[in-house]
Formats: structure tokens, C-alpha cells, sequence
């Protein structure tokens, strides 16, 4: 077989490689500190769905998979408050959207698939689940297809295996017993091998043994994260997440061509191999990917500074996926321009409300990322810049679906996540625990005297946790509760309404003034005594 031959076999990433090859001699050329910019994508396509249908494989090197998140280019903007920032020297949005669609990882968001799951049961040794069931980690495997449009289980099969560090994880007899399965059952286009991440050489050898489309965990949950992506950071962060993706794929290409004879010869003189042209190329899309979300990483610190100067405490919630974060948040702040949906990875992605306490003293409730087990640092770690808000926060709520048979394990998990952010003790200890969907349970007692039990659909017990929320915060925010004596005449009165929370004015109309208790900030007491003295 001719080169010429191996090469129009590999066709399918051709066109974006002389694509790349001449953009890359074009960003060489300018000065190293500035971002990439690729002029044209004639392709770019708005949707998930418009992206499965229409596109050809013929015009995508390496793909991508994909994600949701409703990242904070617009953070706080619900319920009138609102932010400013900076975007000089930001992507265009039509810059982040070829980036976005430049290159999505081949099979997996290509129109419908009808699934196979296998979840490998691991007897014992450090991968072996202790807190979980193989059927509970099945019924979270099939939620995760289910969540996809146009995904279907099709058969599932739950089996054990001793040596899940092996190339084919199962032992013989059991891998043979699981190939027949697979090629009795009709109509699969994809088997979903439920692991954190298969070895590029273990997904290859699958393909070529089953003859159709192998998944992970990360490649799935990616592509229900891309499926979502409707932000400029989102798409950005979905981007970085996917590099290792296309790194996989890059091998298990080159490992078919080096076959053919191909993938070891020189291109155009220029001294380096497909492969190393490639690598390269990938290396350059990660550091123009980094580079944006540095600068979007700049731009939450100021809006985190924007925050704090106006002295609104932030409040986090946070819990494994589809555990009611948002409906909760909906429930606290009335904004009804949230819609909850009862799927996986609803939000991936922080937006800010703002809402009131007791007191009438307004805190901004921040929507955070889902949780789930068993995924890669790499992912978590391409996330960073959204969960880096946590950490800045006043207040943590953890909230938990009490209701799910595997509660205990998914507060593990998501304390876990929190331990490997390395989150400040201070919002550890403080950490309110809310157990959720108690409507789902009959005479749901708590074992955990500390934790709240409430039912954000209901709205029952929404009172007593916005009351633990205002202690803790003012504990966290040095706040204090004052009686202050003011001179109506005076502008007091209206400057300690613009500049703290008023609870109640008790007037002497004979005197010409008033008694105000209000919740203060030290620091603005501290100016309140500046301008009108101590009185």
C-alpha cells in the first residue's frame, strides 16, 4: 500500500492539518505575548443538535465532546443586580465559537446512539467502591445517557473483575462472555464502558474488537457538558476539558497509520512527523485556551472586588448533581427567571441571585457546578476558574438529595471535591448541611441533629435555613447589630439605608428623631461615625 494510500485513509483529519499547518505559520509570525486569532470558520454551527446532524467528519481533525455550563459573562445579573467588568483584549465571541467547534472529538455527538453499558465490578484492591453498590453505579451510568437527546440504553450488564488495570479490564472468560453479548445484541452504535477514563490503547482495542464507538465517564459527561455550553467561559473551559480527548484519539490515528506505513514519515520538509505536527498544533490550542481563561480568571476577581466593596455577602450552594441546588436557590430569592429541571448537570456553571434574610439584609446566592464520582483531576482542573468562586465565598450550603439511595456516598464525594480544592477551613466548619427533597420521604427525621431538613419544591423549611444562614453570616462578615440614634433632619437616615440593612425605626416625633437598629459592617460604621460623629 502506497503513503499516498495510508493517507487518504486518514482523510478525515486532513483538511483541518493543512488548515492548522498554515494558521500556525500565521500566528508564529505575531507577537508572542497575544492571544491566537483564527480569522474564518465557515462551519461554526450555534447548537449540540445543528453539530450532530450537519457536520461532515470529513471536516474535523480530532473532535471534541461536549458540556453545559451558564458561565458568569453576565454574573449577577438576576434580580437587578448587576456587575461591571472589563473585556478588553477578551476572544470574540465568534473566535471562541470556532475554538468551540474547531475540532470536537469524532463519534460521540454524532446524531443517535444506542447504548451498551457494561460497569466493570472490581472485587477488592484500591479500586474497589466501598460506599456504593455496582447497581446504584449502573442506575447513574444509565441517568447519564439518558440526560443526552437521542441516547437510549439499549442492554446493560453489570460485570466483576479482579484485574481492572489490565488493557481489557475483565478477565478472559468474562471478556469472551461480554463480546458475544454485545454482538447478540442488535442495533448498538456505542458501548459505554463505565470507568473514569479507558487508556487510549484499552479504547482502541475495544473498537477493534466490538466494531463500534467506545465511551468513558469523561467522554460522556463531557458531551452532556458541550451539549449545554451557552458561554463564552463555558465553551472555553469545555475546550480544555476535551485536549486530553484529543490526544487519545491522536494516538490510536497514528497508531492505524504507523500500520499503513505512514504515520513516521516527514511532511513537506519540514523536518517534523504527522505526529509531532499534531502534538504541536494541540499544544498550541491549549496554551491559546489557557491564555483566554487567564483573562477571564482576571475578570472574576474583579467582579469578586466589585462585590465586596459594595459589601453584599456571597453565599455558595453547592452538592452533587441534580440534588435541587437551583430549585433551592429559586425558592430563596423568588428569581423566577430560573428554571430547574430535574436532569444531570442542569447547571455547570455559576450564576449569582440575590435574595433577602430575616433581617431584610442581602446576600447573593452563587449556583454552582454539580458534583459527580469518579471523574478525573483533568476535569475538575478545567473548571477551576468557575470553581475558584467557592473558595471567595461568605458561606457554603451543601445541599444533599436525601431522598437518593446513594446520599451518603454522594456526600463523600462532594466532600472530597471541597478537600482536593484545598477550601478554606473557615467555610469547612461553617458549612451548613441541608438534606433536600424530604417531600419524597414519609416522616423524614434527620440522624444528623445538624443538618436542615427542607423541601425546596414545597418550600418547607426555607424559613429556619435562611435564619442559620443569617447567624453564620454574621459571623463570617464581622457584621453587627446596632442601635443608632439619627437626626431626621439629617441625612442619617437615608445614608443608613443606602449603606446597611435597616430592621426597624422607632421615631420621636416631639424630639426630631430616631432610634435605627441596623445590621452594619464594621467598616461602614466606621464611615457612618466619620460623617456624623458618634452619635
Amino acid at each position: 500500500m502506497s503513503f499516498l494510500t495510508a493517507l487518504r485513509r486518514g482523510s478525515s483529519w486532513m483538511p483541518v492539518l493543512l488548515r492548522s499547518c498554515t494558521r500556525s505559520c500565521q500566528i508564529r509570525a505575531r507577537a508572542t505575548c497575544r492571544l491566537l486569532h483564527t480569522p474564518d470558520h465557515a462551519h461554526a454551527v450555534n447548537t449540540c443538535q445543528r453539530q450532530r446532524g450537519a457536520t461532515s467528519l470529513q471536516t474535523r481533525a480530532f473532535g471534541l465532546s461536549a458540556f453545559k455550563l451558564k458561565s458568569t459573562d453576565d454574573l449577577g445579573s438576576s434580580n437587578g443586580f448587576h456587575e461591571e467588568g472589563e473585556d478588553e483584549d477578551f476572544l470574540e465571541d465568534s473566535e471562541v465559537e470556532e475554538l468551540f467547534q474547531q475540532q470536537i472529538p469524532a463519534g460521540i455527538g454524532e446524531g443517535q446512539h444506542r447504548v451498551f453499558i457494561v460497569h466493570p465490578d472490581v472485587k477488592w484492591g484500591s479500586r474497589k467502591q466501598h460506599l456504593t453498590t455496582a447497581e446504584l453505579m449502573m442506575a447513574e451510568a444509565e441517568g447519564l445517557v439518558n440526560t443526552l437527546e437521542n441516547w437510549t440504553v439499549v442492554d446493560k450488564m453489570i460485570l466483576s473483575t479482579k484485574t481492572p488495570e489490565k488493557k481489557r479490564i475483565f478477565g478472559k472468560g468474562n471478556f469472551q462472555t461480554l463480546t458475544e453479548r454485545i454482538r447478540q445484541t442488535a442495533g448498538i452504535t456505542a458501548v459505554f464502558v463505565n470507568v473514569e477514563r479507558l487508556t487510549p490503547l484499552s479504547e482502541r482495542d475495544f473498537k477493534e474488537v466490538w466494531g463500534v464507538k467506545v465511551f468513558d465517564r469523561y467522554s460522556v459527561v463531557l458531551h452532556i457538558f458541550r451539549c449545554n455550553a451557552r458561554t463564552k467561559e463555558a465553551k472555553l473551559q469545555i475546550s480544555l476539558a476535551e485536549i486530553p480527548l484529543l490526544r487519545s484519539r491522536l494516538k490510536n490515528e497514528m497508531a492505524n497509520l504507523d500500520q499503513q506505513g505512514g504515520g513516521s514519515r516527514y511532511i513537506g520538509g519540514s523536518g517534523e512527523t504527522l505526529y509531532e505536527i499534531q502534538q504541536r498544533l494541540l499544544k498550541e490550542r491549549e496554551i491559546k485556551i489557557r491564555l483566554a481563561l487567564e483573562k477571564l480568571r482576571k475578570k472574576r476577581h474583579l467582579l469578586r472586588s466589585q462585590r465586596r466593596h459594595r459589601e453584599f455577602p456571597v453565599v455558595s450552594v453547592l452538592g452533587y448533581t441534580n440534588c435541587g441546588k437551583t430549585t433551592l436557590i429559586k425558592a430563596l430569592t423568588g428569581d423566577t427567571g430560573l428554571q430547574p429541571r430535574n436532569q444531570l448537570f442542569a447547571t455547570l456553571d455559576v450564576t449569582v441571585h440575590a435574595g433577602q434574610l430575616p433581617s431584610h439584609m442581602t446576600v447573593l446566592y452563587v449556583d454552582t457546578i454539580g458534583f459527580l464520582s469518579q471523574l478525573p483531576h483533568q476535569l475538575i482542573d478545567s473548571f477551576s476558574a468557575t470553581l475558584e468562586d467557592i473558595k471567595h465565598s461568605d458561606l457554603l450550603i451543601h445541599v444533599r438529595d436525601i431522598s437518593h439511595p446513594e446520599t451518603a456516598s454522594q456526600k463523600v464525594n462532594v466532600l472530597n471535591v471541597l478537600k482536593n480544592l484545598q477550601m478554606p477551613d473557615r467555610l469547612m466548619n461553617s458549612m451548613i448541611e441541608v438534606h433536600n427533597k424530604t417531600d419524597l420521604l414519609t416522616n423524614y427525621e434527620s440522624a444528623e441533629p445538624a443538618a436542615l431538613p427542607i423541601s425546596a419544591l414545597e418550600g418547607r423549611g426555607l424559613e429556619q435555613l435562611k435564619e442559620a444562614v443569617e447567624e453564620e453570616i454574621l459571623k463570617a462578615t464581622g457584621k453587627q447589630i446596632l442601635d443608632l440614634k439619627v437626626n431626621l433632619s439629617s441625612p442619617q437616615l437615608s445614608w443608613l439605608y443606602k449603606e446597611a440593612t435597616v430592621q426597624d425605626v422607632q421615631v420621636d416625633a416631639d424630639e426630631g428623631s430616631a432610634v435605627v437598629k441596623v445590621i452594619i459592617s464594621t467598616a461602614a460604621h466606621g464611615r457612618y461615625k466619620k460623617l456624623f460623629g458618634s452619635r
